[in-house]
Formats: C-alpha cells, structure tokens, sequence
C-alpha cells in the first residue's frame, strides 16, 4: 500500500465516521509466545482429518506485486500439504472496501514480488474472489480465503472501507471462511509478525476447514509494527465502534507500553498488542 494514500483516504472516512459514530525469530517468534498468556486457547478439536491438501486462496487489496502478499504466500506455501493460490488485484486497490465490477473480469498471469506464481485480476479486492469463484477462475473452491497482508491496520470501524476486508466479506458471502491480516504502519512494516499470527491460526483451524465445519466467518489480525519494546501478545477484542478521539493510523506503535489494553482493537493495538477480532460480515 502506498502509505500517503493510505493516510488520506482513511482520515478523509474517519472523519465520516466520527460524525456518525452514535448511530452505529525476534518479533516474529516473541509475539507468538506471548499468545499463550494472552489469548484464549483454542477448544480442542475432534474433527476426523480429512485427506488431501488444504486449498488457500490469498488476496489483498495492495496489489499482486506487494510485498506484505508475498510473504504471506511464501510462509503458506511452506506448510505441508497446503495448495496455495494467489489471486489479487493486478493495480493498488487500496480503500475500495466491497466494491466490484459489472460483467466479466479480465485476469492474466502474474507473479509476486519474489516471483511466486498468481493471477492478476483488473478489478477490486472483492473482484478476485467472483473472478475465482463465480466466473470460473479456480477449478476447485479454496476451503479457506486469506486477504492479506495488508500494508497499515484496518481497526474498528476502518473494517467498512476496507479493500482487504471487502476480499474478506465475498468469500463469506460465497460460504468460504476467510481471514483478513493487517500490519501495522510503519517504517518498514514488519510483515513477518502478522505473518506468523496468519501461520499459527491455519495451523490451529486446518482440521475444521478441511473437514468444511470451520465457521463462515470473517476473522481479521491486526499486528503492530513496534517503535520499540516487541508485540505484547495476541488479544481477542471486539472491533471498536467509535475511534473517541484515538489514532486509527498510529505508526511504529510504543510495544513497551505497560499500559492496559481497554475493550476493544484500537485501545488494544495502540499500546503494543497484536489483535484478533470477528468482522461482521455486511457493512
């Protein structure tokens, strides 16, 4: 994501929001331990495992040739018997949120940033996934949709106008769980922390999405990239309804804060902690 882009586009929403709000390895590998004391452990599973690879479909909304895709698909891509298909946006699709296109899309081959192979879909996030699901484009329905890494958070009620979410929202609406991943601005945005987070939470769900009794839901992480100190943890918080004031944008996030984290992802994120929320699945 282009950041002066992601800055304008989101303070310009945020504004509309605020005006209706009363209607409505080092990180990487400390951050994942942390989670253990942080966020509740994942009920035990009884699900029969089922053969055959686990299909990934991965998008985003900051282009197929961005870097937070490429390292999500590449650490994807390293788990066993994970099939993992990248269909993205050909152009930056940055704040389209659930936007699509009328008719038949136009996709051609393409590669990620490392050159890993994918399809470029001329069209919004929300585009690659009717590409892929209602036109044709994939032969078989991926078990799960990830839409991400997306370069800058997307918190509370940024969910709406959010590309990576809207990717998110059409595989729920086509019956495909789907996890949207986010990291956190900053100067580089550390992509590997969400990156493992993305890692760990298929790790966990696989038995249930390759057996079809995982949720059709939208589950959105957000990781902070640290100005100092290192991700306190992983928190599941609801998504806030109104920012009250705080920064949504917050870059190189204080990780050393002692602060406590508050009720919802903003309050959680902005002193350090990396989040883990349920996205309704309409605007």
């Amino acid at each position: 994501m282009i950041r002066s882009r992601f800055v304008m586009g989101l303070a310009a929403t945020l504004t509309l929001v605020a005006s209706c709000s009363d209607d409505a390895p080092t990180r990487a590998g400390a951050a994942r331990d942390a989670t253990t004391t942080t966020a509740a452990a994942p009920a035990p599973t009884t699900t029969a495992p089922v053969s055959g690879p686990l299909r990934i479909m991965v998008t985003n909304d900051d282009g197929v040739s961005a870097a937070g895709i490429d390292a999500v698909v590449t650490a994807l891509r390293a788990l066993p018997n994970t099939e993992v298909t990248v269909v993205a946006p050909a152009a930056q699709q940055s704040g389209t949120g659930g936007k699509t296109t009328p008719g038949m899309l136009s996709a051609t081959p393409a590669t990620t940033a490392s050159g890993l192979s994918a399809t470029a879909v001329d069209g919004y996030p929300a585009d690659t996934v009717i590409w892929a699901l209602d036109q044709g484009g994939l032969p078989e329905r991926p078990q799960l949709v990830v839409s991400g890494v997306n370069e800058g958070q997307n918190l509370g009620p940024v969910v709406n106008v959010s590309g990576t979410i809207g990717a998110a929202r059409a595989a729920v609406a086509r019956g495909i769980p789907a996890l949207a991943a986010s990291q956190g601005a900053g100067d580089p945005p550390t992509y590997e922390v969400a990156v493992g987070y993305v890692v760990d939470w298929v790790t966990t769900h696989r038995a249930a999405l390759s057996a079809g009794s995982e949720p059709v839901a939208i589950t959105s992480i957000n990781a902070p990239t640290c100005g100092s100190g290192s991700v306190r943890g992983l928190l599941k918080v609801a998504l806030a309804s109104d920012p009250a004031g705080r920064n949504v944008l917050a870059s190189d996030v204080d990780c050393a804060s002692s602060s406590p984290a508050g009720a919802d992802d903003v309050g959680a994120f902005n002193v350090g902690y990396a989040t883990i929320s349920p996205v309704p699945s309409t605007p």
